[in-house]
Parts: structure tokens; sequence; C-alpha cells
């Protein structure tokens, strides 16, 4: 598990999602220490496809603008069919975490492999609940990691992007209550 803290914001839209990370970004985050998570609920109406040849993984479909461009950013990139929660797509460190929870057969009861990598982060399990049950409902998942410093700065962009749900956690979790 990490010593380090997270900020997990939930989005509506990929364009509010794409909005945040470009925010942090121009802010000078460490694109390293952001993933995002959301749910590819549009196969049965476009033709959708995944590879990887060496470079950024590719994609096609509805999002494949949105995808192609946030892979491109984001460290790190998956596809993930998750029992409950369906095909889902994820871009950032939060691949390494969900891989090894799944290779090192961490069980967590009641939580998927998405889970299971929020909880290697450090996000308590009911929170994480919350997390799985938004990306049922079609929402994306923004996740950075850090410092308590480095936290407090992605909560101050991440303010001004108008997620519908944002919450820091970890072991230092005092976080200025007015950032």
């Amino acid at each position: 598990m990490t010593t380090e803290n997270a900020i997990v914001a939930v989005y509506d839209t990929h364009i509010q999602a794409e909005e945040a990370i470009q925010q942090l970004q121009r802010g000078g985050f460490d694109m390293k220490k952001l993933s995002i998570v959301g749910r590819n609920y549009h196969t049965e109406e476009h033709a959708v496809g995944y590879y990887n040849t060496g470079d950024p993984m590719k994609y096609w479909g509805k999002l494949g603008a949105f995808w192609g461009g946030i892979w491109g950013l984001l460290f790190g990139a998956a596809f993930f069919a998750i029992p409950g929660i369906g095909p889902v797509l994820v871009a950032g460190p939060l691949v390494t975490w969900i891989v090894g929870a799944l290779e090192g057969a961490l069980v967590v009861g009641g939580v998927s492999a998405i889970g299971a990598g929020l909880i290697s982060l450090g996000i308590p399990k009911n929170s994480v609940i919350r997390y799985e049950t938004a990306l049922k409902a079609d929402k994306f998942l923004l996740v950075a990691h850090g410092t308590s410093e480095e936290i407090a700065g992605a909560k101050y962009v991440i303010a001004i992007t108008h997620p519908s749900e944002v919450n820091v956690h970890g072991p230092e979790e005092a976080v200025p209550a007015g950032v």
C-alpha cells in the first residue's frame, strides 16, 4: 500500500474530465501521477478497436479522439472487462496498481479489479464502492496521487473544473479544507 495521498474526482462527461486533465497539466501537475478511468459503453453503436504496436495504444469508437489524446498525455493504458461494470478503459499509473492487484491475487470482497487497484493506492473500500458505482453510471474517475502539497495543488485546480464529487484520501489527509 502506498504512503502517498490521492485525490479522486468524478466527472459526468469525458469533456469535463479532459478539461480537468488539461488544467492540471497547465498547472504543472506531474502527468505520471495522474490516471483516468471510464467505461466503454458504446460498443454496440460504433466499430471499436484497440491496438498497440509499440506506440501508445490506439482506439476507435465514439470516444476515440478523447482516449487517443488522453493516452498521449498519460503514462500507461489498458482495457479491462470488469464483471458488474463492463468494459473499462484506464490511462495512467492506476493501470500498474490494477495489474499488481490482479497478479498478486489481492482479493477484496465486494470490489472489482479497478477497486482493488484503488485500494492498493490507499483509498478506503467504502469510497471505492462509490467510485465503482459512478463508473457503472458512465461517469469518469480522475485519480491523482502524490505528496500532500501536490494533492493540495491538484485539489485547487480540480475545484475549478466542477467535478460532481471530489475526495482526498491518504495518510496525511491534512490537505487544507479551504483549498
